[in-house]
């Protein structure tokens, strides 16, 4: 089933297509089995220069749009959910950048050597002792005479082990409350990583995404100068729930399309007459138009005031963002569950072509990234003093 989800980029979007099809699927279960990084298709990305494909033109980037990248998570998650996953992990931390450091000179010439290398950035924004908030930290920035180092108990951090670079968040100094808080890149050379825990999960197996302690050492100018409060609220929460969302888009599309082709396949078998799961088949695909249409209409909203700040930290804007995360992380498992009823035993099936575990594990992943309670509670929080839409 093709992806229709909005894109100005036609060559992009054809070229996710050719890596989903040809890289990413014939390995994909083999990711998922073998829980180990899906180097192929990440190795396909950098060679089509698709790593830097949201950096501006004048960096050497493609200059691509939001839209662009939803297009392309939706597009590379109808093959593989964890190659999906960590591009749209990179592309966050991309935007992190492009939006909010392009004007330091630093951060300028990373850009520039981005665009060149098509490195892969991973990030490190959760922390052990804060209870999953991502707007706290514990680890905090030392400086020392032009540079800073810091040590962070990272729960997580999805293919830390693949990456080029790392962004990690941390209190601005050490007498800053948790919430003070910066963002700072640091380069493969400038950090190690010592493993805390393993990762043997039920879903999104191939993202690789262990514990670490994080220790790093790098000059003050890799610090990006605005506020991660700004950054948040303007970049990194917007952008993650339109990737993420988009990527989940693209696990339902396949979903029902191994949903459909059983149907016409059981069709085949008993000509004129029509099987009784199609009423059900009729049933999500009308979920999944609604889907797809909640993630183009987030996109535009996004896209229509993302250069103004005062729009973008305002509480209604963060629910709409938050409703997004909340409604297709469960959406996206209720439609892959409709379609294995559809397809029965071949899609319970581990060795049917119409099989939909992996799917259905990585469906169940989304509610678990940033946990939904947590963004309900958030969003109860902002309701009790903002103004209606």
């Amino acid at each position: 089933m093709p992806i229709t989800v909005m894109s100005r980029s036609f060559g992009a979007l054809e070229r996710a297509q050719h890596i989903g099809l040809e890289v990413a699927a014939p390995v994909a279960d083999a990711v998922d089995r073998d829980a180990r990084f899906p180097i192929e298709a990440l190795s396909a990305l950098r060679a089509e220069r698709m790593l830097g494909i949201f950096i501006p033109t004048e960096f050497g980037g493609g200059g691509c749009s939001i839209a662009d990248l939803s297009a392309i998570c939706a597009t590379l998650g109808q093959y593989c959910s964890a190659t999906a996953m960590i591009y749209a992990m990179h592309q966050i931390q991309v935007a992190c950048i492009v939006r909010h450091a392009h004007e330091s000179d630093f951060f300028a010439g990373y850009l520039a050597e981005l665009a060149d290398t098509q490195s892969l950035i991973a990030s490190a924004t959760s922390e052990i002792g804060v209870g999953g908030d991502v707007r706290s930290s514990v680890c905090t920035i030392e400086h020392d005479d032009g540079s800073f180092s810091l040590t962070k108990q990272a729960p997580v951090i999805s293919y830390g082990e693949y990456a080029d670079a790392i962004l990690a968040t941390a209190r601005r100094m050490p007498d800053a409350p948790p919430s003070d808080q910066v963002l700072a890149l640091l380069k493969r050379e400038e950090f190690t990583l010592t493993r805390t825990s393993g990762w043997d999960t039920l879903g999104f197996r191939g993202t690789c995404s262990p514990g670490f302690t994080l220790t790093a050492t790098a000059s003050d100018d890799h610090i990006l100068p605005a506020p991660y409060a700004n950054i948040s609220s303007e970049t990194m929460l917007p952008v993650s729930h339109i990737v993420w969302s988009s990527l989940w888009l693209g696990i339902a599309t396949a979903a029902v399309g191994r949903a459909r082709a059983y149907i016409r396949a059981e069709a085949r078998k008993s000509p004129g007459k029509t099987p009784v799961a199609s009423v059900r088949l009729a049933e999500v695909v009308s979920r999944l138009q609604g889907m797809r249409a909640l993630v183009n209409d987030s996109v535009r909203d996004y896209e229509s005031i993302m250069h103004d700040s005062d729009a973008l930290s305002a509480m209604n804007f963060a629910i709409r963002m938050n409703n997004l995360k909340l409604i297709c992380s469960t959406t996206v498992v209720d439609i892959v569950s409709q379609a294995m009823l559809i397809c029965g035993m071949s899609g319970y099936r581990a060795d049917s072509k119409f099989s939909l575990g992996r799917l259905l594990r990585d469906a169940y992943g989304a509610a678990l990234m940033i946990n939904n309670d947590r963004i309900y509670g958030a969003n109860a929080a902002m309701l009790l003093v903002s103004k209606d839409d």
